[in-house]
C-alpha cells in the first residue's frame, strides 16, 4: 500500500475554521448532519497500521480521518432503489392462497428486482413459477446488503463479497439496471476491477456507484468505464481518474444524465473531457475536491451544478443555456486564494449559493466584485430568484461586501443568509448599514427571509432592523436558530423580542423554527420538484 499523499495531510488554516492537522476535509467543511451513519466501521488491518507508522502517522488517528471522509462520501451518494428492509410475502395474514405466484411475469419481475440481491436471487427455490425470475429481471445489486447490517468492513469480509459480487455478475444475464459497490478494497483485486467493468458495460449498466474504500488512495480506475454507453448515472468516490489524453474521441456518454464524483483525483482536463462527452447530462455533482481545479462549464444540457466540501481555483459558466442551480456548499480556500466564480452565459440561473465573501470572489466578464463597485448591467444577474449567503454580520469585509453583491441580482425573491460568528466583538458594524443606500432587491423583490444560525447577537439585530426597515413587499420571515445557542424558551424570547418592535412591511410575519436544521442538503440541491434548494419553506 503506498505511502499517503502529502496534500492529504497538509494542515495549512483555512478560512472557514482552522483545519485540524491531517485531515483530508477542514472539519467545517460539512455540517455534522452531513455524515451517513450506516456506513460501516472502516477497520485497518496490521500491514497498512505498520506502514502509517513507518511513514509517522498515527493508524489510530487516521483510521479516524477516512471513517469520516467515507461516511460523507457515502451521505454526498444517490438513495439506493432497494432497501434491507423489504420483505416479501406470498400470503396474506390468514390466508393460504398464493396471490404473488398469480402475477404476471412484469410485475413478478418488478418486484424481485426492488428486493436485496440475496432475497432475489432465493426467490428461484420457492418454486417453479419463480426459477426463472430472477435471471429475468433486471439486476439490482448493492454490495454492502451481502453482509449482515452493521458488520464491520474489514478485509476478510470484503474479501467475501467480492467473491460474490463477482459471482453474481457472471450468473446474471442482464441487463444491469442498479449496481452500488462500495465495500471492497480493490486494490487487493488489481485485475478484477477492470473485469467487472467490462461486464457492466456488456450487460448494459445503467446507474453505477463505485467507491474505493479508503486505502490505497492513488488507485486509478480502469478507463474501461468510459465505454459504459448504456450509462445514465454515475457516482465515482476514492478514486485516481484515468489519463484521457490517449482516449480515442469517439468516447461518449451518450445517455448520461447524473454525475458524481467525490474524492475523486483528477485534473482539469480530464473533467472537462468528461463534460465534453456527456450531451445530455443534467447534473453534475462534485464532493470533496481537494485539488487546484478549475471548473470550466461549457454544456449545452447542464441544469444543476452543486460542489460542496471543495476547493477550486475557478468555477465559470462559460456557456451554460440551461443551467438553473449553481450550489456550492461547505466550500474552503486554501490559505488566501479564494474561488473566483465567473458568470459568463447562463441566462436560466434561478438559484445561486451559498456565495461566502471570505471563500468566493464574483466576476463578470473583466469586472471582479468587490466592496463599493460600482454594478452596470453587464454585472447583474437578473434570472437569479433565490439567492443564498453565508455572512458574518460582525465581520467588517462581509458587511462591506453583502450590499454590493446583493445589488447584482436585482429579482431576488427569496433570500437566504446563514450568519456565521465572526470572531469580532459583536455591534462593530452597527452603523455601517444605514449608509449603505437602497439596494433594488431588498426595497421591491424579496418575499421571503430565511436568517440561517441566528444566535441574536447585535450585529446579527443590526443587519435584520436594516433589512426590515427597506423591505417594501416583505412577507415572510424564518429565524432558524443555531443549534447550542438557547437553552430555554424564555432565552428564545429575549433573543427575538426586539424584532417584533422594529418596523416592517404591513402583513409580514415572523416565524421562529427551533428545529436548528441542516441547510443545503446535497441531495434535495438537484430535486427539481423542489422549488428551494437550500430549504423547504
Amino acid at each position: 500500500i503506498p505511502s499517503l499523499p502529502p496534500f492529504l495531510l497538509d494542515s495549512t488554516p483555512v478560512h472557514r475554521e482552522h483545519a485540524l492537522p491531517k485531515t483530508l476535509v477542514p472539519a467545517a467543511a460539512l455540517p455534522a448532519t452531513a455524515m451517513d451513519t450506516r456506513v460501516p466501521p472502516v477497520p485497518m488491518d496490521p500491514a497498512t497500521a505498520e506502514r502509517l507508522r513507518r511513514d509517522g502517522h498515527d493508524p489510530d488517528e487516521m483510521e479516524a480521518v477516512f471513517a469520516r471522509v467515507l461516511s460523507r462520501i457515502h451521505f454526498a451518494l444517490p438513495d439506493q432503489s432497494v432497501s434491507v428492509d423489504a420483505r416479501l410475502f406470498g400470503l396474506l395474514p390468514h390466508d393460504s392462497v398464493d396471490c404473488v405466484s398469480r402475477l404476471p411475469d412484469v410485475l413478478l419481475r418488478n418486484i424481485v428486482s426492488r428486493l436485496p440481491v440475496k432475497d432475489g436471487a432465493r426467490t428461484a427455490a420457492l418454486s417453479r413459477r419463480w426459477r426463472g425470475v430472477w435471471r429475468s429481471a433486471p439486476l439490482v445489486l448493492v454490495d454492502s446488503h451481502i453482509l449482515p447490517a452493521g458488520t464491520a468492513a474489514a478485509r476478510a469480509d470484503a474479501r467475501r463479497v467480492t467473491s460474490a459480487v463477482s459471482r453474481i455478475l457472471d450468473a446474471h444475464p442482464g441487463p444491469f439496471r442498479c449496481v452500488h459497490l462500495t465495500s471492497s478494497h480493490m486494490e487487493d483485486f488489481p485485475g478484477l476491477l477492470a473485469r467487472w467493468l467490462q461486464i457492466l458495460a456488456v450487460k448494459g449498466i445503467q446507474d453505477l456507484v463505485l467507491v474505493n474504500r479508503p486505502w490505497a488512495l492513488d488507485f486509478v480506475i480502469p478507463s474501461t468505464f468510459l465505454g459504459m454507453t448504456t450509462l445514465t448515472r454515475l457516482y465515482l468516490g476514492l478514486w485516481k481518474f484515468p489519463d484521457t489524453a490517449g482516449v480515442r474521441r469517439s468516447t461518449c456518454f451518450p445517455n448520461l444524465l447524473e454525475l458524481g464524483l467525490c474524492c475523486v483525483f483528477m485534473e482539469s482536463k480530464d473533467l472537462d473531457f468528461i463534460l465534453d462527452r456527456s450531451p445530455v447530462l443534467e447534473k453534475l455533482c462534485v464532493h470533496g475536491n481537494l485539488f487546484k481545479l478549475s471548473l470550466c462549464l461549457v454544456s449545452q444540457s447542464l441544469r444543476c451544478v452543486k460542489i460542496t466540501g471543495s476547493f477550486f481555483e475557478e468555477i465559470a459558466l462559460v456557456d451554460a443555456p440551461c443551467l438553473e442551480r449553481l450550489i456550492l456548499t461547505g466550500c474552503w480556500t486554501r490559505g488566501a486564494v479564494c474561488t473566483k466564480v465567473k458568470i459568463g452565459h447562463a441566462p436560466k440561473l434561478h438559484s445561486l449559493g451559498y456565495m461566502d465573501p471570505g471563500s468566493h470572489v464574483l466576476e463578470f466578464g473583466n469586472t471582479v466584485i468587490k466592496a463599493g463597485t460600482k454594478v452596470s448591467p453587464s454585472t447583474k444577474v437578473p434570472s437569479v430568484r433565490i439567492l443564498a449567503l453565508e455572512v458574518r454580520c460582525g465581520g467588517r469585509n462581509d458587511v462591506k461586501m453583502i450590499p454590493t453583491v446583493l445589488r447584482c441580482f436585482p429579482n431576488v425573491e427569496t433570500l437566504h443568509i446563514k450568519s456565521e460568528e465572526s470572531g469580532q466583538p459583536s455591534g462593530k458594524n452597527l452603523k455601517f448599514w444605514n449608509e449603505s443606500g437602497t439596494i433594488e432587491c431588498i426595497r421591491s423583490c424579496i418575499k421571503l427571509l430565511v436568517f440561517h444560525d441566528f444566535r441574536g447577537d447585535r450585529s446579527e439585530l443590526a443587519f435584520l432592523k436594516f433589512f426590515f426597515e427597506g423591505a417594501l413587499v416583505l412577507k415572510e420571515v424564518v429565524l432558524v436558530l443555531a443549534n447550542g445557542s438557547f437553552t430555554t424558551m424564555e432565552d428564545i424570547r429575549s433573543k427575538v423580542k426586539p424584532l417584533m418592535s422594529m418596523k416592517r412591511a404591513r402583513d409580514s410575519s415572523i416565524m421562529v423554527d427551533t428545529n436548528g436544521r441542516s441547510i443545503g442538503n446535497f441531495k434535495r440541491a438537484s430535486d427539481f420538484s423542489l422549488l428551494d434548494p437550500f430549504g423547504d419553506y
